[in-house]
């Protein structure tokens, strides 16, 4: 397993960092804002001002560091856990809130659940509930860029519950057999909703999945953001120059539930929650920076000072906004609006105002 940064926040002897002090001081602070922006949704789910949340407490590397190693163009497909790609590239909290309060500022007008993020603008595509979906929709989306002659490339991010889904082998064998410039990036968090890896596979892991497709795999620390973020940018390299995929299995956990309709105490012991929690991976970048003199104390309480009045704001704001448009609930599925659809609509008109 590919690892540099141990849990004291020491890096292995040899190894010299690729990415840049100040996009190392970005990455650390994205972290920690998509933590304090999980947390808080959470609480409102919990407090019935939201419908549904779903965090990444424990696995905010996989994210962040991977979007760090990657370019503005190329095409990212996440799963739901991935809130940090949406910060990276420029997402503000405001629109993150807006999404989850699902209001008339939501890019995708509530047309889905909180928690199924996408910008087009940022080149995201909207999260999709179903399991592993997006997987082989990644795959055609290198393909065709590949076809394009594009020097860019598709990620798609999912856990390792979705190596179950027949979409994962669709994606994978499509990908290994036509070449496509896409990295399959696995986020092995232990437990799928409640099922652990042991009773989804029986291999060693993901990576050997990979393998068995004739593609170039490789296993690292997920909560490692120097592994991740190296391991991410050689593939993408290497996507490029070989016209081909990447598998990549980071080793991760979630340290929180797996939404707010699971009960994780149901399935796990509080001793493997502890011992995994010494590995944060926000702690052991804390610590690495905190040695380097790049952050302190003072930085920290700053920074997450701010980061909570803008959540704040945020959410005041987002309290204030309507809810969507009824009429949008016909737009945008068609270029023009069919006629059954108009009518239905009329419907639903004459029923609302009966009952008014």
């Amino acid at each position: 397993m590919i690892s540099y940064l141990d849990e004291k926040g020491r890096l292995a002897e040899g190894y010299k960092p690729a990415i840049s002090d100040e996009d190392l001081l970005k990455a650390y602070k994205t972290m920690l804002k998509t933590r304090m922006v999980d947390d808080r949704m959470v609480t409102l789910q919990r407090q019935g001002v939201i419908t549904f949340a779903m965090s990444s407490l424990g696995e905010e590397a996989c994210a962040v560091a991977s979007a760090a190693a990657l370019c503005l163009q190329d095409w990212m497909y996440p799963q739901y856990r991935e809130a940090g790609i949406m910060f990276w590239r420029g997402f503000t909290i405001q629109q993150y809130v807006h999404h989850m309060f699902a209001d008339a500022e939501d890019l995708i007008l509530g047309r889905q659940m909180p928690n199924h993020f996408g910008a087009r603008s940022l080149n995201v595509v909207t999260v999709s509930s179903p399991i592993g979906t997006k997987i082989p929709h990644a795959a055609g989306c290198a393909y065709a860029m590949k076809l394009q002659k594009e020097a860019t490339v598709a990620i798609v991010y999912f856990g390792e519950g979705a190596t179950s889904e027949g979409d994962f082998h669709v994606g994978l064998n499509f990908a290994a057999v036509r070449k496509a410039p896409v990295i399959f990036f696995c986020r092995n968090n232990g437990y799928a909703i409640s099922t652990p890896c042991s009773k989804q596979f029986a291999s060693d892991g993901v990576a050997p999945k990979g393998v068995g497709y004739g593609i170039t795999t490789f296993k690292v620390d997920g909560n490692d953001l120097f592994a991740v973020y190296d391991t991410v940018r050689k593939s993408r390299q290497y996507c490029l120059e070989n016209q081909a995929p990447v598998l990549i299995e980071a080793m991760t956990y979630r340290l929180g539930a797996h939404s707010t309709s699971d009960d994780p105490s149901l399935y796990r012991s509080e001793k493997e929650v502890a011992e995994w929690e010494a590995k944060c991976p926000v702690l052991r970048l804390r610590r690495y920076l905190q040695k380097r003199k790049l952050w302190k104390d003072k930085d920290e309480e700053e920074w997450t000072a701010e980061v909570k009045k803008e959540i704040d704001q945020a959410i005041a704001i987002a309290k204030e906004t309507p809810k969507p448009p009824l009429h949008s609930i016909i737009e945008n599925v068609y270029f023009d609006i069919p006629p059954h659809l108009k009518e239905e609509y009329e419907q639903l008109l004459s029923a609302l105002k009966s009952k008014s």
